[in-house]
């Protein structure tokens, strides 16, 4: 072991802050952590430990200073009863050959400085002293060598998947199915006004993560399947009501469906073809807890077939009471 003020590049009559801070440089230099493909750092960094640990202790640095003690911390001589040794092991031939050693919790708040500087790599609060298995165990040449750090725990990817629901799925339950990356299928509650293209998340409920990381999430896309009679315009519906001439004319209870169920709609004695009707709540959710409108257009449907008497009583009405049916934009 070579002289633990030259190991730090420090003068014997270097102060406390002035050893502390060489040591955090030449620790936070050699780390293993830092130098994996380096096993020469791993030596020197044994040997940077070793030599804190004789002047990095006020006592220690005294018996060194006073020859009672060598480099690597064995008396110099046995009269008061030492057995060579004063806080160390011999760990073996780690990192090459180099000795390893024990911390005392002395040496100036050793494990203090050790946490502070080794923290970083890990990412951890916890004590990263070498060789103690802890946070920073890759550090440590206990059994010949640095210990393997535990690989990472990764999360799991987000699942991607599409739920094509219907308006009566909107309306009514305010549900729809989708099965997960587990094969497993659940029901998932549609929020309130939903819009097409919207996502939900489920949290954990994606692809299973790695090395015990957190599964992903499951990212469900509300895709709207077309509907034969609606059409959506925001939380409103519109549909088209086909009447005959004579329920135009005369006027008619006509059954009209809604999501929620048929109801009659009073069509109006002399009702003109586009004439749209409202039916209040009966559209789509909105974001606020209430329901849109269902607006129904009226469309006169003429009959299928010519008919004579009809072209008679058109004639003669066309005669005696003709009127406008467009404004005078069109003229």
């Amino acid at each position: 072991m070579r002289d633990p003020y030259s190991v730090l590049g420090v003068a014997k009559s270097a102060s406390e802050s002035e050893i502390k801070k060489a040591f955090r440089k030449l620790a936070k230099k050699y780390h293993p952590d830092q130098n994996k493909d380096d096993p020469g750092a791993q030596q020197r960094f044994a040997e940077v430990n070793q030599a804190y640990e004789i002047v990095g202790d006020k006592d220690k640095r005294a018996q060194f200073d006073r020859g009672e003690i060598d480099a690597e911390g064995k008396q110099r001589f046995h009269s008061q009863g030492f057995d060579g040794f004063s806080g160390f092991e011999d760990f073996g031939a780690a990192g090459g050959g180099a000795r390893g050693f024990k911390s005392s919790g002395g040496a100036g708040g050793f494990d203090d400085i050790l946490n502070d500087i080794f923290g970083s790599f890990g990412g951890r609060g916890g004590r990263s002293r070498p060789g103690a298995g802890g946070p920073g165990a890759g550090a440590g040449f206990a059994g010949g060598g640095p210990r393997a750090k535990a690989p990472p725990k990764i999360k799991g990817k987000n699942a991607e998947i599409v739920a094509r629901v219907t308006l009566e799925d909107i309306v009514n339950s305010g549900k729809t199915q989708v099965t997960l990356p587990n094969r497993k299928t659940v029901n998932v509650t549609l929020p309130k006004g939903v819009e097409d293209g919207e996502k939900i998340r489920l949290k954990g409920q994606g692809y299973p993560g790695e090395n015990g990381g957190p599964a992903g999430d499951a990212m469900v896309e509300v895709r709207i399947r077309p509907h034969k009679l609606f059409e959506i315009k925001g939380s409103d519906l519109h549909l088209d009501l086909p009447l005959t001439l004579y329920e135009a004319v005369l006027g008619a209870k006509v059954r009209t469906p809604t999501l929620s169920g048929a109801v009659n709609l009073t069509i109006p004695e002399n009702a003109s073809s586009g004439k749209t009707m409202r039916l209040k709540g009966k559209g789509l959710p909105t974001k606020n807890g209430g329901h849109g409108d269902l607006l129904v257009k009226l469309q006169i449907i003429m009959p299928p077939h010519s008919d004579d008497e009809l072209e008679t009583l058109m004639k003669a009405w066309k005669e005696i009471t003709p009127y406008r049916a467009r404004g005078p934009e069109f003229d």
